[in-house]
């Protein structure tokens, strides 16, 4: 598959006639919610966990040398905590563009902390991307963060970024913290 999946994105019909749709981000998307929303809450989702095992070609790294950012991968029992939004359809355009590096949209159970759970979409950059860089040890993966930059800024931005809002929402993440402390050992 392509880096740019915007298209195939603008073909997923799943929520159209929908006037609202919750959004699950488990990346940029808990810290850098840079579009309009209704609704901002704490959530998780089954079945999925976080892993910096994407490729980043267009912001936080280049074509060349790419930085790695966070996309989910199917574990059985796993829990992955992140923010839940409830946006227009209107804003699908936007989100599209920017999560079009390997991204496609998937129907999804998003679960909050009062019991009740609604039926949205998450943005997963699978195996099958051209943009996927696959599994890493953290030390591997903070080493590749820590020499990535792209036009939205330095790699470890986006990964302290992560790391910052996650505790902020007390919110545990065991392979993005080894990362975050891989990183700070290697600053000295």
């Amino acid at each position: 598959m392509s880096h740019n999946t915007v298209a195939i994105n603008q073909r997923m019909d799943r929520f159209d006639g929908h006037h609202r749709v919750w959004l699950f981000g488990y990346g940029s998307l808990i810290f850098k919610a840079d579009f309009p929303y209704i609704e901002r809450r704490p959530a998780t989702i089954a079945n999925w966990t976080r892993r910096f095992w994407q490729g980043s070609h267009d912001h936080r790294g280049t074509e060349t040398a790419p930085g790695r950012v966070a996309t989910l991968v199917a574990e059985a029992g796993a829990i992955t905590a992140g923010m839940a939004y409830l946006i227009t359809p209107e804003v699908f355009a936007h989100l599209d563009h920017r999560e079009k590096n390997g991204y496609l949209r998937l129907a999804i159970d998003i679960h909050f902390d009062d019991g009740s759970s609604e039926l949205g979409l998450v943005y997963i950059a699978a195996e099958d991307n051209a943009a996927f860089l696959g599994e890493a040890s953290e030390i591997e993966i903070a080493r590749q963060i820590a020499r990535s930059h792209g036009p939205s800024g330095a790699n470890r931005d986006y990964l302290i970024d992560l790391a910052q809002a996650l505790r902020e929402l007390g919110m545990e993440d065991g392979h993005v913290f080894e990362i975050e402390r891989h990183l700070i050992d290697m600053r000295g």
